[in-house]
């Protein structure tokens, strides 16, 4: 296209036409829409069907052995329809696969993908009660999924209980305020964090029972927060310790969740690995 017959003001008024064509049609092309099924309405008899309604058929083999648990990692291909065959989202139409932890998804996911190895494809039918339960703003109804499964990344395993779970031992340090805490691994440096520092950890918590409640390393990811929104025994505690440093924090009730119902009761027990200090 030649433009010197047209002034500065008439080209630019024409690039952006250009332009504002060319992000009209590109979308256009990247979100057309994939075909449902024919049994997208309901699941066909040769459908397998679980304990929690959960239907399922296998559209193709896979080549692995190993089925994912709900902690492992997954990448996927997909594409889901409501039961009048409208697609929703599709991870083909995109053009690139999805990755994501099983136990960051709709339950139906969390429980259809453990059904698959690599390689196969299934389609998966979703009650409403493993999907999105009538949520405003998401797909409503059952839910029909292709699921291609491409790779499985195995979470790592959380630490067992330590010995001393029960009870800080006589060798941990005690503060006035009633926290414990023994040094596992010494740090570097003299740097520590203040009471609104933000850092980078990872940690297990346990109930002095050993059963644990939650822990960054099996989702493999530390975890960053600042020390002034998390329990009174984190934010002390971590204050007593230097990037590198690991130790084990026995905290009071008090200084954790106080009884509060629905979170972990009594002293809690955790193992703390200081990664950095990022404000600091």
């Amino acid at each position: 296209m030649r433009f010197q017959n047209y002034s500065s003001t008439q080209v630019t008024a024409l690039l952006a036409v250009l332009t504002s064509l060319i992000f009209m049609v590109a979308p256009a092309c990247a979100t057309e829409p994939i075909p449902a099924p024919a049994d997208v309405a309901a699941a066909p008899e040769d459908a397998q069907v679980t304990d929690s309604g959960l239907a399922s058929k296998v559209l193709q083999a896979g080549t692995g052995e190993k089925h994912p648990t709900a902690r492992d990692e997954v990448t996927v291909h997909y594409t889901g329809w409501t039961t009048d065959g409208k697609m929703f989202d599709s991870s083909v139409a995109r053009g690139k696969p999805s990755t994501f932890p099983l136990n960051r998804v709709i339950a139906g996911w969390t429980e259809g993908l453990q059904l698959m190895v690599v390689g196969e494809k299934r389609r998966l039918w979703i009650p409403e009660s493993l999907a999105y339960q009538g949520r405003i703003g998401r797909p409503a109804g059952m839910l029909v999924f292709d699921v291609e499964l491409i790779e499985i990344v195995s979470a790592p395993e959380a630490p067992p209980a330590p010995a001393d779970v029960a009870a800080p031992p006589a060798d941990a340090t005690v503060l006035k305020s009633g926290l414990a805490i023994k040094v596992l691994k010494p740090g570097h440096g003299t740097v520590k964090p203040k009471s609104r520092s933000t850092v980078s950890v990872h940690y297990t918590g346990w109930t002095t029972d050993g059963k644990m409640f939650d822990s960054s390393i099996p989702r493999g990811k530390p975890a960053v927060f600042g020390l002034n929104q998390v329990i009174r025994g984190w934010t002390q505690g971590l204050q007593e310790m230097v990037e590198g440093e690991k130790a084990r924090l026995w905290i009071p009730e008090k200084m954790a969740y106080g009884g509060q119902a629905g979170r972990p009761q009594g002293m809690l027990v955790f193992d703390v690995e200081l990664i950095e200090i990022l404000d600091r």
